[in-house]
């Protein structure tokens, strides 16, 4: 039968992610700093109201885009949050999760042999979706010396003549970089130039610390009709089994997007839809709440990494930390392991995200601060034993 599965997914690899992870769950006792998924519930009142939604009997499909009353909402939340005006009726689009999003819109824009840029390191799914949907991904390497920040020269250097889109995803998985405004402005003055989409995968936007929030790029001149922004509820809300997400954009895009997403989805699950209604409405005090514990865990275990000696870049965004592995003498992968295996202590390998993440892991602070603490101290003991 393997001769009979299509060429393109026989040739996708695993999700690196996902592939050490299983690894992982036929181990006893295992600290995991692995899955991005926040340990927190999802709030009491949006439960309550997805259980409310049941009692109500609201159990039928809603419009394939979404109900209208939740792309109001998604409407007036990006109006008042980014300045972004999107009408509700043509330009929303409300996916499962923004995994669901990543991947109509690549399949809306790409005809085959189309590049799509992808900054790296990046989310896991980007380049396979690409693949799928007959596009080519070409690489931009980040580094750490430059805050893990594409800059529009880096990516001037690799638009060709067959460049139709490309992907960014700030605040960043898996290294928590961030783009600062400057950054956005001379990105979005060289994309005005050629004729390229721009997918801005913003699901951790309400997730910044300091005292500088997200910017959309698609707030920028001349950017809001070439820009997909995709979003979600799963990071900022706690609601990653909910399974809820949004695309943004232009009547044209969203149009085509929809077109593929009410042929193989239908519409996003209904309970789910009342949910992501009353985050919107009501949940802005409890992202507040979860994003104040977050940074107190990100601040915690970047001083705990560097009082190991290990190098890490201060992440801004996102719940995760990219440390270095290099001085160890190991490749992401080896390191990876033999930490899971010696000390029952799981984190992923900077490769899963690209090949500019070798000689990184990452680590997410998703997790209880006790949690974090045990995995801190299973890490200090196997640095001591090497």
């Amino acid at each position: 039968m393997s001769s009979l599965i299509a060429k393109t997914i026989e040739d996708l690899p695993y999700s690196g992610i996902r592939r050490f992870f299983d690894i992982a769950s036929e181990m006893k006792d295992v600290v995991s700093l692995g899955v991005g998924e926040p340990d927190f519930v999802t709030p009491w009142h949006i439960r309550e109201e997805a259980v409310f939604s049941l009692e109500q009997r609201h159990t039928m499909y809603t419009a394939n885009a979404g109900m209208p009353a939740l792309r109001n909402e998604i409407s007036r939340y990006m109006s008042e949050q980014y300045g972004l005006r999107y009408h509700p009726g043509t330009q929303i689009l409300v996916t499962v999760g923004a995994s669901e999003g990543i991947d109509v819109a690549f399949r809306a824009v790409l005809n085959p042999g189309d590049e799509v840029l992808v900054a790296e390191p990046c989310f896991v799914s980007y380049k396979p979706c690409i693949l799928m949907a007959g596009g080519i991904p070409v690489s931009i390497p980040t580094n750490a010396g430059n805050g893990f920040r594409v800059t529009a020269d880096d990516i001037k250097s690799r638009i060709t003549g067959k460049t139709k889109a490309i992907i960014l995803n700030y605040p960043n998985n898996p290294t928590g970089a961030v783009l600062e405004h400057g950054d956005l402005e001379k990105i979005a003055e060289l994309l005005r130039e050629h004729k390229i989409i721009l997918i801005s995968d913003e699901i951790y936007a309400e997730l910044t610390y300091g005292n500088t929030p997200h910017k959309s790029i698609a707030s920028l001149p001349g950017m809001y009709d070439k820009t997909i922004v995709l979003n979600g509820f799963s990071k900022a809300y706690a609601m990653t089994g909910w399974r809820l997400g949004y695309a943004c954009g232009s009547e044209e895009l969203i149009a085509a997007m929809t077109k593929i997403h009410q042929y193989v989805i239908m519409c996003a699950p209904t309970i789910a839809q009342y949910g992501g209604l009353e985050a919107l409405r009501s949940g802005k005090k409890s992202v507040a709440s979860m994003r104040k514990e977050y940074d107190v865990r990100r601040r915690f275990m970047l001083s705990e990494l560097r009082k190991m000696g290990i190098d890490c870049f201060e992440a801004r965004g996102a719940f995760y930390l990219f440390p270095s592995v290099e001085r160890f003498g190991m490749t992401s992968e080896e390191f990876c392991t033999r930490l899971l295996q010696e000390q029952r202590l799981a984190v992923v390998p900077g490769t899963a995200f690209g090949e500019c993440g070798a000689g990184y892991v990452r680590c997410s602070y998703a997790y209880s601060i006790d949690s974090i603490k045990e995995a801190l101290s299973r890490l200090q003991k196997f640095i001591n034993s090497l």
